[in-house]
């Protein structure tokens, strides 16, 4: 009885949905985390000095929980919260630390084990970092480093090796495209059966949106840039999705249709083929072939006459 109602004794204390967690832009996904399978979900609750961590199936039943001193939660990916946190393979989930401050210089992660929901390493960076992607085992963290005070949509992705416990050094970067600067707020995500391949998809006011494509076992990354004609609000109602049997990325309209598409394999963008106009179905190129056809038989039997009138005026002269 008690674990049922747990959830919502807690309720009130929950903090708000895609709330801004610190300046660095990160957002809290607080309706939790489903798993790969999506059977259970992972969520947390502010209860006082300490949160609780619980796992929950489908129907709200709490099947464990555990609390954990300090302010955590759920890290979101996209501006509108959407969950992140979790490995591939449902192990491993990793919480943010809430801030308060502006621009916080201090960024604090916690890993927890799945299994019991217990702690079992604390990441701790100096610098303004938040939560990017998991390897699908849980060795490799991935995390947003914004490198600017003054432009916090300016940012490196970096790697940490939790079984090495130390910030790998350099940057995760497209290595075809040096020039290429990383700046812009995720809008949407995708990511490939099993975790491995995270991608997501960027607006970057006063120039073109772009898909950020990572390889979270490799530590690679590659970019590809979007075309756009029109305006730019327009782009923060795309999401992405996966088509062709995962073969390739899709960007679509919030009804589904297609704005354009990328293979996986070539990265090469692939435009939508334009709808034929409907129609009554008549076969209108008869017509033309009838018309073309009178025509040159009307001019066979013009030079024809022109032929017979040639002949008779030159005998009637003979």
């Amino acid at each position: 009885m008690l674990r049922r109602l747990l959830p919502f004794a807690l309720a009130a204390l929950v903090v708000a949905p895609a709330a801004l967690a610190d300046g660095g832009g990160s957002t809290v996904a607080a309706e939790g985390v489903l798993t790969p399978g999506g059977k259970i979900r992972y969520a947390t609750l502010a209860n006082g000095r300490s949160t609780t961590v619980n796992a929950s199936r489908s129907n709200g039943v709490v099947v464990r929980w555990r609390d954990i001193r300090g302010h955590w939660a759920i890290p979101g990916v996209t501006v509108d919260g959407a969950a992140g946190g979790l490995s591939g393979d449902g192990r491993t989930l990793v919480l943010m630390q809430l801030q308060t401050a502006p621009v916080q210089t201090r960024s604090v992660f916690q890993v927890i084990r799945t299994s019991d929901l217990a702690p079992v390493q604390r990441v701790v960076l100096k610098g303004n970092f938040a939560f990017d992607a998991l390897s699908p085992n849980g060795a490799q963290l991935y995390l947003i480093q914004h490198v600017s005070r003054q432009n916090l949509n300016r940012y490196v992705v970096r790697a940490y090796a939790l079984d090495g416990r130390r910030l790998l050094p350099g940057r995760i970067a497209d290595r075809t495209q040096r020039g290429w600067v990383m700046a812009g707020y995720p809008v949407a995500r995708a990511t490939s059966a099993g975790g491995r391949w995270v991608y997501t998809f960027y607006v970057r006011p006063g120039g073109y949106p772009f898909v950020h494509a990572l390889d979270t076992v490799r530590g690679v990354a590659h970019c590809v840039g979007l075309p756009w004609r029109t305006k730019q609000q327009a782009l923060w109602t795309l999401r992405l999705a996966f088509r062709d049997g995962g073969r390739t990325i899709a960007l679509l309209w919030p009804s589904g249709r297609r704005y354009l598409a990328f293979s996986r394999d070539t990265w090469r963008i692939e435009h939508p083929r334009p709808a034929r106009p409907a129609g009554s179905g008549f076969p209108w190129w008869t017509v033309w072939v009838g018309l073309a056809a009178a025509a040159a038989l009307a001019g066979g039997l013009g030079r024809r006459r022109i032929r017979g009138y040639a002949l008779r005026a030159r005998a009637a002269t003979n």
